[in-house]
């Protein structure tokens, strides 16, 4: 019986630690969660921001151009937050700087970087765009296996070709197109092939025998890509005329990665159909990119996380409306009403939606879960529908951020990035 009972002892002793250990892990991942590692300030505009603190902690600016207010309101260079409190900075001067944030007063937990910056302005999208982007060498898909003379099958590429690999040269020159890969390889005579890939943002050379399948005909096995387009939503144009769009990056369909990109441009595109979302089948806009001279719009730069990046040319100015917006920043963004601007009948719209739920600031593309209020809307499309992503976000008359993905089981709701986000490609 005591042996029993002193098992007993040493299970809970047991259980307890684990949760005690579980309960630090996930505390210090929440808090590194959610409070931000950086945060925008208005040059001259006092900014409110409430971390959501599960503790007290202080709160101290490193530089005298950055002061901090709490309930007093009275800035200075340190404050005391308690749970759930909303506390003020305000800086005068440009520039970057640092807020250093002790928990219960004591520990050192994280430095905060603030940007100071001037109030930005856009103009705010809403209308479809065509979108054709040229991958930065020949993006590798997969291996495959190839019939050679004898009736043999042979993959002289797997395990020394990976997909998402970018092939970038062959025996020592540049390949710009799929087309030089497959001049390369079927001129070689049969000797090996080296060819320079980049792997991760490093690039090394691998070796690989082409297989004979025909008369000087050799091939590697490899499935390649070079180019890729689609249909989206521009987002904004800003006062120099960059713009962005989609508020996700564009990937490949079949490795999922993010396309590294040479460049790309962006045209008139035009939806014809629209198929409404519904329980566990994500909806979808069908239309057609006008790749004429006279509908293009810019030039694309960059395909990143959170968007696709680039240049707009005078036709994209005079497609737009003249409607000039402040952006709002992620302290700016509340739950509640806000709105869409979207075009799924011909003409843009705007659109109600309800914000519900802000995740964490860190987060680069889900920073929001947003919701279709707008009956019309949701006659037309259901909800949310691919094609919609990069749907400008407006909220008490700033642009604040972008739709970027649906939930599949609920056509009606979906995330959202912050603006800021997009603003830092």
């Amino acid at each position: 019986m005591k042996s029993r009972r002193e098992k007993y002892r040493r299970f809970l002793k047991v259980v307890l630690g684990a949760t005690l250990v579980f309960s630090l892990f996930y505390s210090h991942y929440y808090l590194e969660t959610m409070i931000p590692n950086r945060i925008h300030v208005v040059v001259d505009e006092e900014g409110t921001f409430n971390f959501r603190l599960p503790v007290g902690g202080t709160l101290k600016s490193d530089s005298e151009e950055v002061l901090l207010g709490a309930s007093s309101n009275i800035p200075r260079d340190q404050i005391d937050l308690t749970l759930n409190e909303n506390f003020n900075v305000y800086s005068g001067s440009l520039g970057s700087y640092t807020l250093s944030l002790k928990l219960f007063g004591i520990f050192d937990f994280k430095d905060i970087n603030v940007d100071v910056v001037e109030q930005k302005y856009v103009t705010p999208g809403g209308m479809p765009i065509g979108i054709y982007l040229k991958t930065d060498g020949i993006m590798a898909i997969g291996t495959g296996k190839v019939t050679d003379l004898n009736g043999d099958s042979q993959d002289p590429a797997y395990g020394i070709i990976k997909s998402g690999d970018y092939i970038v040269s062959a025996d020592g020159t540049a390949l710009e197109e799929k087309e030089d890969l497959i001049r390369a390889v079927s001129g070689c005579g049969g000797e090996d092939v080296v060819l320079t890939i980049r792997r991760d943002e490093n690039l090394m050379d691998v070796k690989i025998k082409p297989v004979c399948t025909g008369e000087d005909d050799y091939k590697i096995g490899v499935w390649v890509r070079d180019d890729t387009h689609g249909i989206g939503t521009l987002t904004f144009m800003d006062e120099d005329g960059g713009f962005g769009a989609l508020g996700h990056g564009i990937s490949d369909s079949d490795t999922g990665q993010v396309i590294e990109i040479e460049d790309g441009l962006l045209y008139r595109a035009q939806i014809h159909s629209i198929i409404k979302g519904t329980i566990g089948s994500p909806g979808s806009m069908a239309g057609s990119i006008d790749y004429s001279p006279d509908a293009l719009l810019g030039e694309i730069k960059g395909n990143t996380d959170t968007g696709v990046y680039g240049k707009g040319s005078q036709n994209l100015k005079d497609a737009l409306s003249s409607n000039v917006i402040p952006i709002g920043y992620s302290q700016d963004v509340k739950l509640g009403d806000a709105s869409i601007l979207c075009c799924v009948d011909g003409q843009i719209r705007e659109y109600g939606i309800q914000i519900i739920r802000l995740d964490s600031p860190n987060k680069k593309t889900k920073s929001m879960v947003i919701e279709v209020t707008d009956e019309r809307l949701k006659e037309i499309t259901g909800g949310i529908v691919q094609g919609m992503s990069g749907s400008p976000i407006i909220q008490n008359g700033k642009l604040i951020g972008a739709v970027t993905h649906v939930f599949v089981q609920d056509s009606t709701r979906g995330y959202g990035i912050f603006i800021e986000n997009m603003m830092e490609h």
